[in-house]
């Protein structure tokens, strides 16, 4: 059996810079000085720590990926508020593994098709073992693969239904 590795993907540089200046909702983001730990940034894909300067945007990852494919996700297009740095982010860490996969949360592994349509989902409790909590969410990756017709999967936490991060069909 050959082994995928799933690569979660933060919002790449290029698209960090147009939402420094405007977000996908049209507003102007206003950063601030994160007091505490703990925002999940979306530009590098772990959670913010104390006195780090980060945003709150709009953020439409369907539409960007639609746009980049030619598809056309219609009304499956959405915009929600995500965290990022307010400034340069040096992007995630490549050897962290998956991100947010905090133990015992809930996550939501969303399936589009290559024309940008919804094709299911799938409910995962992450267990409480860390190490534990990243096999459950690559299964649940691996099983939306197994579908030919996804191309692209959304994790998305269920207690707010913010957008986590993305992952392509290897």
């Amino acid at each position: 059996m050959t082994t995928v590795t799933y690569q979660p993907a933060a919002i790449p540089p290029q698209v960090l810079e147009e939402l420094h200046k405007r977000d996908d909702a049209g507003a102007v983001p206003r950063p601030r000085v994160h007091d505490e730990d703990g925002a999940p940034l979306r530009c590098c894909l772990r959670r913010s720590r104390a006195g780090e300067r980060i945003s709150l945007v709009s953020y439409a990852p369907l539409r960007r990926w639609a746009a980049e494919v030619g598809a056309d996700p219609g009304a499956y297009d959405e915009v929600g508020p995500v965290f990022i740095h307010a400034g340069q982010c040096e992007g995630p860490d490549s050897e962290s593994g998956h991100p947010f996969t905090e133990t015992g949360a809930m996550r939501v592994v969303r399936r589009y098709s290559g024309g940008g349509q919804i094709t299911g989902g799938t409910l995962v409790r992450l267990p409480q073992d860390p190490g534990q909590a990243q096999v459950a969410v690559d299964q649940a990756l691996h099983a939306a693969f197994a579908d030919p017709e996804v191309a692209l999967v959304h994790i998305r936490a269920v207690e707010y239904g913010c957008f986590q991060y993305e992952v392509r069909r290897p």
